[in-house]
């Protein structure tokens, strides 16, 4: 009973997700909510005591997988340029594929004090996860010397903002768009190759 309870708090959550797409959060309702569901309000009451709950669900569930994601790659022995190609594919598949991930971080304003609090909390590990990321590239060769905390800010706030126009229905998939961006992400900040050839000398012309 209790997985299938959890497995309906996910089905609402998700449809909650397409509503506040479609809608919009401040303009989203419970009744919407509850139609998209296939529930009464009454029963969706029942699972959530509001639209702060469903916003900060939907939220908090994205963030939590981000995180277990940045964890497993700073603890991963590949090379940290691969380690943050993959960090951003699953970013961007929790925030565009998954969809109670669509408003994982750009309504943190509507919710209230305490919630957002949290939120704000996990979003600010995150980015000091990617952050250690990029420091780790950095010391290893792998990224060029840079601010790392201005680096991170600018990759998450391209990913971030991929919610705002990204479409289901758009030329382009999740897979794709994600494998795009970690290209331009990555190759933006990667250290310049080394080379170990001699230079070349100039060759004086023949004897006058």
């Amino acid at each position: 009973m209790r997985r299938k309870s959890e497995a309906r708090r996910l089905d609402i959550l998700r449809a909650a997700a397409r509503v506040f797409r479609r809608s919009g959060v401040a303009a989203a309702g419970m009744r919407e909510i509850a139609d998209e569901a296939n529930l009464s309000p009454g029963n969706l009451y029942y699972y959530f005591v509001g639209k702060d709950e469903l916003l900060f669900f939907c939220q908090d569930g994205s963030v939590e997988r981000m995180l277990e994601a940045a964890e497993a790659a700073l603890t991963s022995t590949l090379p940290v340029t691969e380690r943050l190609r993959t960090l951003i594919r699953a970013h961007l598949h929790y925030t565009l594929e998954e969809l109670e991930g669509a408003t994982a971080h750009l309504e943190i304003d509507m919710l209230a004090e305490g919630l957002r609090r949290t939120i704000i909390e996990k979003r600010d590990k995150y980015e000091q996860a990617v952050r250690a990321l990029i420091v780790k590239g950095i010391k290893r060769g792998e990224f060029a010397s840079c601010d790392a905390a201005l680096v991170a800010r600018a990759i998450l706030g391209a990913l971030n903002w991929t919610s705002r126009w990204y479409r289901p229905d758009g030329a382009q998939s999740v897979a794709e768009i994600s494998d795009g961006l970690a290209d331009y992400l990555v190759r933006g900040i990667a250290a310049a190759p080394q080379t170990n050839a001699a230079p070349v000398r100039a060759i004086s012309g023949g004897r006058k």
